[in-house]
């Protein structure tokens, strides 16, 4: 890989990389599988950058990678994830801390999120991404129409988790 497209991987993973932290709270419990599937997602957008055409933002691409790498790990293990040995050039990323004490509510509706199906919770995300329909649609490969419907039972639903 050129100096030139490792250098231009590097900038856009620091800019995105809280877009990765987010997913990784949202399937993950407790730090260390936070780390690991931080790691995993990174390794991920590493050996598919080079396919990256720029067809949509990078941030879009890289939700859409770093879903399915937690989707894909969730459903083959039981909630741990195994990463690869990766000695390429992950250790020109530095990490930024991420902060788990955060305020009561946002602990609340994250373990909300977390009693979802893999397909809700990644809508979820989106959703409290501030994304579109149309972006959430192509993130995940689904209709705009099926996404609000989606959406809208979703909501249902955390309605009778937080308020049971």
């Amino acid at each position: 890989m050129s100096d030139n497209l490792e250098q231009s991987f590097v900038k856009q993973l620091k800019e995105n990389q809280n877009i990765i932290h987010k997913i990784c709270r949202l399937y993950t419990n407790s730090q260390d599988a936070h780390n690991d599937l931080f790691q995993e997602i990174t390794i991920q957008l590493w050996k598919a950058f080079p396919k990256f055409r720029g067809d949509s933002k990078f941030s879009t691409w890289a939700y859409r990678v770093a879903l399915n790498t937690a989707i894909t790990l969730y459903r083959k293990s039981t909630r741990s994830v195994s990463t690869v040995i990766y000695e390429g050039q992950y250790h020109f990323i530095s990490q930024e801390e991420y902060n788990f004490e955060e305020e009561e509510q946002i602990k609340l509706m994250y373990k909300a999120v977390q009693q979802l199906n893999d397909i809700e919770k990644a809508l979820v995300f989106l959703y409290l991404e501030d994304k579109d329909y149309a972006e959430i649609s192509e993130t995940l490969g689904i209709s705009e129409v099926n996404a609000r419907v989606k959406m809208n039972r979703i909501k249902g639903k955390l309605k009778k988790i937080l308020n049971p």
